[in-house]
C-alpha cells in the first residue's frame, strides 16, 4: 500500500467530503449499489486521513534542552588572560 503523501492532505479531505454528500445524495435516490460503492471509497479515504494524521503524530519531536552547536562552540575556547601567556 503506498502512503499518502502529506501535502495532498486538503484534497484528501475534500474528497471525503465529497464522497459523504454523493452517500446522501445515493441514500435519497434510493441507489443502494451506487451507496455501497460510495463507502467503500469513504473508508479508504478515512483510512487514508487516518494515516497521515498518525504519521504526523509520530514525527513530533520533544525538545529536551539540548544546546545547539553554535551554543556550545562559543563556549570551547577561552581568551588569554591579559599578562598570560601560553607556552
Amino acid at each position: 500500500m503506498l502512503r499518502p503523501d502529506p501535502a495532498q492532505r486538503a484534497r484528501l479531505a475534500e474528497i471525503r467530503d465529497n464522497l459523504l454528500a454523493r452517500i446522501l445524495e445515493a441514500e435519497r435516490e434510493g441507489w443502494l449499489g451506487e451507496m455501497e460503492g460510495l463507502e467503500i471509497s469513504l473508508a479508504g479515504a478515512q483510512d487514508k486521513l487516518a494515516q497521515l494524521d498518525a504519521e504526523k503524530t509520530r514525527q513530533r519531536t520533544t525538545d529536551l534542552g539540548m544546546p545547539t552547536f553554535s551554543n556550545l562552540a562559543g563556549r570551547t575556547g577561552s581568551s588569554p588572560q591579559p599578562g598570560f601567556s601560553a607556552r
